[in-house]
């Protein structure tokens, strides 16, 4: 008979041999896929987010790079920040307190003089280049001539390491005439040769200030100051033309101003606690009402631990310019607050119908600096006896950046514990 072969189907592979499963790969997929159920929803749902974002995945992720950096670079500033201002008080903390301990009422010297540890001999002074200008003043014809003649090794301000200076000319305190010369481009060593002439009396010549200030010219920003000359007037020889360079210092941060003057005295009796200020008088007050006079009155501030604390005015002086006052106040301070007080004396003029100006403003302490500390030293050397000085009044803004006073602190009498 013939022999019959089964007929092999294709679809039906036969056994492998070595006796493995075929289907242990599929399985072992998916127990990979099973094992982490969130982490496959999460992907999926972010997959999804970015499919929603018309750009492509190169800038979404770009964008993300972005975003992280720049938190990443506010953190590292704030940081920084915060450090600075660490040290700063630090410093601050060191420099505060004037040790008042060694006053006996026989030297000011350590109040007023820095001592030679404290004289900085090693600091350079940024060099802002040098001036030549020339001074000739006509008497008969009330006529001063200011040359400027040319500048050398200026400061360069601009980008390509060079400048575009010019000079402005002007007198203080009036200041009703301002000139400046032509600018020139692109150079540290301009050469001006130019003059100009102010009408100015012999009498007002001895109590202005002449300033000289070079800018960098900028056509499309700010004009930025190089650096200024500031001469005094009365100390010029004017019996012959004068010709010199002088160095440019850095410039004052506020315009001097012919605010006027007061005079008032100052005494302390220790043992007591007792400040007493007598406001004297005061001359050549700043006109602030129309009729070219003012109203003025004086207020009488003590500020302690750069706070608010006490204060007193005196009265009224109807349209003068050169108030007498001679009103005396009497304030509770003991010998342990007086090295951290501030006295702050403050001229207004007053209006009846709107707000009260301030004509000018000085303040005296510890924390005072030339004729205003020389003053506050000399009134704490010599206690029980009143000390009386004049003072130039300083504009209310100059004061209050350096003094920097906070909110009134509360007094402990008037609590309610």
């Amino acid at each position: 008979m013939p022999t019959i072969h089964p007929h092999l189907n294709s679809s039906h592979p036969l056994p492998h041999a070595s006796g493995s499963h075929p289907t242990a790969h599929p399985t072992s997929a998916h127990t990979n896929t099973t094992a982490n159920p969130v982490a496959v929803a999460a992907v999926h749902f972010f997959n999804d987010l970015l499919d929603k974002i018309p750009l492509p995945r190169w800038a979404i992720y770009t964008i993300f790079v972005a975003g992280a950096l720049l938190i990443l670079l506010c953190c590292l500033c704030i940081c920084c920040k915060c450090c600075c201002k660490g040290k700063k008080k630090k410093q601050n903390k060191k420099n505060e307190k004037i040790n008042l301990d060694g006053v006996n009422g026989k030297t000011t010297t350590a109040l007023v003089q820095p001592g030679v540890g404290d004289v900085d001999y090693g600091s350079a002074k940024q060099q802002r280049g040098q001036l030549l200008y020339s001074l000739e003043y006509n008497g008969a014809q009330s006529e001063l001539t200011v040359g400027i003649k040319q500048a050398k090794s200026l400061m360069a301000m601009d980008l390509g390491g060079s400048s575009d200076p010019y000079v402005k000319v002007y007198i203080c305190p009036d200041k009703n005439k301002t000139c400046e010369t032509k600018v020139f481009k692109h150079t540290l060593s301009p050469a001006f040769n130019e003059q100009f002439n102010f009408t100015i009396s012999k009498s007002s010549l001895q109590k202005s200030t002449l300033v000289m200030q070079v800018y960098d010219f900028n056509r499309f920003s700010k004009h930025n100051i190089i650096g200024e000359l500031r001469l005094q007037l009365c100390d010029v020889d004017w019996n012959h033309v004068i010709e010199e360079w002088q160095d440019l210092a850095e410039p004052a941060k506020f315009e001097d101003e012919n605010l006027g003057e007061i005079c008032f005295s100052l005494r302390y009796v220790p043992t007591a606690g007792k400040l007493t200020v007598v406001i004297l008088e005061a001359k050549d007050l700043k006109s602030m009402d129309i009729g070219g006079s003012s109203d003025p009155y004086v207020k009488v501030q003590l500020a302690l631990d750069k706070r608010k604390w006490k204060k007193r005015k005196t009265s009224v002086k109807k349209k003068t310019l050169n108030p007498y006052f001679n009103e005396s106040f009497t304030f509770d301070v003991s010998f342990e607050q007086i090295q951290k007080v501030n006295l702050v004396i403050s001229v207004w003029d007053h209006d009846t119908m709107t707000r009260n100006d301030a004509i000018g403003k000085i303040f005296l302490g510890c924390n005072a600096s030339g004729n205003q500390l020389k003053h506050w030293a000399d009134m704490l050397s010599n206690p029980r006896r009143p000390i009386a000085q004049w003072h130039n009044l300083l504009s209310a803004e100059q004061v209050n950046s350096e003094l920097t006073l906070k909110k009134k602190i509360p007094l402990v009498n008037k609590l309610p514990f």
